[in-house]
């Protein structure tokens, strides 16, 4: 456990801090709406919840290690909030709301940035992370970083997911030996199991939307752009994306809200800007938004179940949910060169090129840290190769991105043209061809497809498995779809309401 996070615990026993559920409103579970109108008379302090999460982790934290660090400062920002608030000045719907973050998500306070990596323990960033400034002039109270599969997954192919230097292995609530799925793992877990009420995550490829699905929660991949990357530490420019992973499609809304938009510190944000709708995505949140939407469905290979099964039961009568509340469901489709879009190679070659020059422009911009370039975290890992488990996982990506030779590569170009071609004569091709709003797909089989394009998904709860494990549906599109996306997945949810806590199975 950081020092942080157990400063902040024994702070919290003293505090009393178990004692928090004799509130007249229980925060368990509860929505941003029903916690807003809940500070807005009175029956909670933005303080209240602040010690309502801190018992949760205390209660729950060492068995699912969702949490790296708390923010010592977090009682100091929830007592401002409840003073704001005393004001009568007009409030967002974040302010006084508590919020973890992912630790590659960098923050200007008291918390570490550190990717899961001891290498990066005790950086100086220059200022808050895009996103992290937007959360704060929206009153957002930010209680600390998520653990993550380390450096987002990009150092080692044979760690398993959710598992850091720093955090240790993040497990999954529902069945604790299944797999949590990476890299946004904590920031998943921890809102599933309360220990926040909502979070942020970063995706390259599949790093929402599949811990979003093993862990049963609602997580929303935005267009590239459309949320700021500065001050995350990065793996490519051209796929990294950040959104908020929640346990509801109007939380992660709300989030969305908040974070999206123009930031000078990212270049991405000027052209996705225009995507943003006037009044921005709120008013998407339609209980009727099936009505009429086209939803295309690509049997092979994303619904390549067996016969029978249970999971291909579960979404058989998912597509009658949808289809008997108003969708036109389009079956039987295919995406030109899936395959080769899966198998990875170009992806491969163009994210170790991007990832080596994107870590050592985001290191050179720290005012102090104990590394600056790749170079220095792979031998970082070696002189303390016990510590970064390296005996055990290695450095392979690692080691296969400082071999790149830079974006002039022949192989590079001819990566980036491939995926280009495979992304055009592909799913905007078939989306386009079919006038389709959204593809429908299992957990996260299509977000390669969403990551080369730089396409938006979000994933929502669909079922459980026979062992308790649960499994999620993704409503995907092209670049600025999010208000039709947001309808489809909203009406989803309110017609099954299929989320329940986690179960703790062994």
């Amino acid at each position: 456990m950081s020092p942080a996070l157990l400063l902040i615990l024994v702070v919290s026993c003293s505090l009393g801090v178990n004692n928090v559920r004799g509130y007249n409103f229980s925060p368990a579970d509860a929505t941003v709406a029903e916690l807003q109108q809940a500070l807005k008379q009175n029956t909670i302090t933005s303080r209240q919840l602040v010690e309502y999460y801190l018992s949760q982790i205390l209660e729950l934290n060492s068995r699912v290690r969702g949490i790296i660090e708390v923010n010592p400062d977090v009682f100091t920002l929830a007592d401002q909030a409840d003073s704001v608030r005393k004001s009568g000045v007009p409030l967002s719907g974040l302010h006084g709301i508590p919020i973890l973050l992912k630790d590659n998500i960098s923050t200007k306070d008291k918390l570490n940035t550190t990717a899961g990596s001891f290498a990066l323990l005790g950086s100086v960033i220059p200022r808050d992370a895009g996103v992290a400034a937007k959360l704060r002039a929206a009153g957002a109270i930010i209680l600390g970083k998520a653990a993550l599969s380390e450096w987002a997954y990009y150092r080692s192919s044979t760690a398993p997911n959710g598992w850091s230097g720093r955090g240790g292995q993040v497990l999954n609530p529902y069945v604790m030996s299944a797999d949590p799925c990476g890299s946004s793992t904590g920031s998943a877990v921890s809102v599933a199991t309360n220990m926040a009420a909502i979070s942020l995550g970063t995706e390259t490829d599949g790093s929402i939307i599949c811990p979003s699905a093993y862990n049963s929660v609602v997580g929303i991949k935005p267009t590239l752009g459309l949320t700021s990357r500065a001050g995350v530490v990065p793996i490519s420019p051209r796929q990294d994306t950040v959104g908020p992973i929640c346990r509801t499609v109007s939380d992660a809304v709300y989030v969305l809200d908040a974070i999206v938009g123009y930031d000078p510190y990212d270049n991405a944000t000027v052209a996705a800007s225009k995507f943003i709708p006037p009044g921005g995505y709120i008013q998407f949140l339609n209980p009727s938004g099936l009505k009429g939407k086209r939803l295309g469905i690509v049997r092979s290979p994303f619904f390549d179940f067996p016969n029978g099964s249970f999971i291909a039961q579960s979404f058989e009568k998912h597509f009658q949910i949808l289809s008997q509340n108003g969708a036109i469901l389009v079956d039987n489709l295919q995406i030109a060169n899936i395959s080769v879009i899966q198998n990875g190679v170009s992806e491969g070659i163009a994210l170790a090129t991007e990832f080596k020059i994107a870590l050592s422009s985001y290191l050179s911009g720290l005012i102090a840290s104990p590394i600056r370039t790749l170079a220095n975290a792979i031998s970082f890992n070696l002189n303390y190769s016990t510590l970064e488990m390296i005996p055990q996982y290695g450095q392979d990506v690692f080691l296969q991105a400082e071999n790149t030779t830079g974006t002039g590569d022949p192989a590079y170009q001819a990566a980036l043209a491939n995926m280009q071609s495979l992304t055009a004569n592909g799913v905007v091709k078939l989306m386009t061809e079919y006038n389709l709003d959204a593809l429908i797909t299992p957990n996260a089989t299509v977000t390669s497809v969403l990551a080369i394009g730089g396409f938006p998904g979000i994933s929502v709860p669909a079922g459980y498995g026979l062992d308790g494990s649960p499994f999620g549906i993704c409503f995907s599109g092209l670049q600025g779809y999010e208000p039709r996306l947001i309808e489809i997945a909203y009406a989803f949810e309110q017609y099954t309401k299929i989320r329940k806590p986690p179960s703790y199975l062994v």
